[in-house]
């Protein structure tokens, strides 16, 4: 069963990369309006000094993830499909809203473990989760510039975790995964927008993962990308404001520092 032509296996897997490229194109479209810099969480020139990989290596990076996130959607869809060609039926508004939240909890436990256990180990850390922390600035389009073997774990596994485990059916994961993709943009977009409704509705946002792509903020902020529950529970939270920067834009300045 799909929408018209396509099946609902093959949207569910494209879907969110399309969203990614879409949604991430975007911010790169406000990235030129110059009026917007009053917004943005870091100066053009800190990103110029600070971000040591360039935009086309990140690119290639984020291509490559995507590629093996296809892989792994199409087996785990090959797997669990259902051989009548049916599909199967979407259950009541309530059940999908409740896996909806199943899903987003078990993909941020998932995350923030997997995540945190990255910059434990050092060995993972220098050799894998580096590679991400290149971008000490963050940018939309780097939202998945991480290494295979870290996409692979983090992303792909999390996610066939968050669909397993909540039960969704392929048409509802078309919807998770693309808002799921869209919230992960949006956690790296760089930008504290006034108007921003998941900046507003998520405590988990770009200013709160901004605070951890920064050398003080290493060892806090894990969570990722819907809620910041596991860092509060484990004392991982580092709590934050926005401030006006001296010479225009705003900052997440951290309100502790140990």
């Amino acid at each position: 069963m799909g929408i018209g032509a396509v099946s609902d296996e093959l949207l569910g897997t494209f879907m969110p990369i399309a969203v990614y490229w879409l949604y991430s194109g975007l911010y790169v479209a406000l990235d030129g309006v110059g009026r917007l810099d009053g917004y943005r969480l870091h100066t053009r020139e800190e990103a110029a000094a600070k971000n040591v990989v360039s935009k086309s290596t990140v690119v290639r990076g984020v291509l490559v993830q995507q590629a093996f996130q296809v892989a792994v959607s199409l087996t785990l869809f090959a797997v669990i499909g259902d051989e009548s060609g049916t599909g199967q039926k979407q259950p009541p508004a309530l059940v999908i809203v409740l896996q909806f939240i199943v899903a987003m909890v078990v993909m941020d436990t998932w995350q923030y473990f997997m995540h945190r256990y990255m910059h434990i180990n050092k060995f993972l850390y220098k050799h894998i989760h580096s590679k991400h922390h290149t971008l000490v600035v963050p940018y939309s389009f780097g939202a998945l510039y991480n290494h295979p073997l870290e996409g692979l774990i983090l992303d792909t596994i999390g996610g066939a975790l968050s669909f397993l485990v909540s039960g969704m059916t392929p048409r509802t994961s078309i919807f998770f995964f693309s808002f799921a993709t869209v919230k992960t943009v949006d956690d790296h977009c760089g930008l504290w927008l006034p108007g921003n409704i998941l900046q507003k509705l998520f405590s988990n946002n770009s200013a709160y993962h901004d605070i951890h792509h920064q050398l003080y903020g290493n060892k806090y902020n894990f969570s990722q990308p819907f809620f910041v529950m596991w860092d509060k529970i484990l004392g991982t939270y580092m709590p934050y404001s926005i401030e006006q920067r001296q010479g225009g834009g705003v900052e997440s300045r951290p309100a502790k520092l140990d």
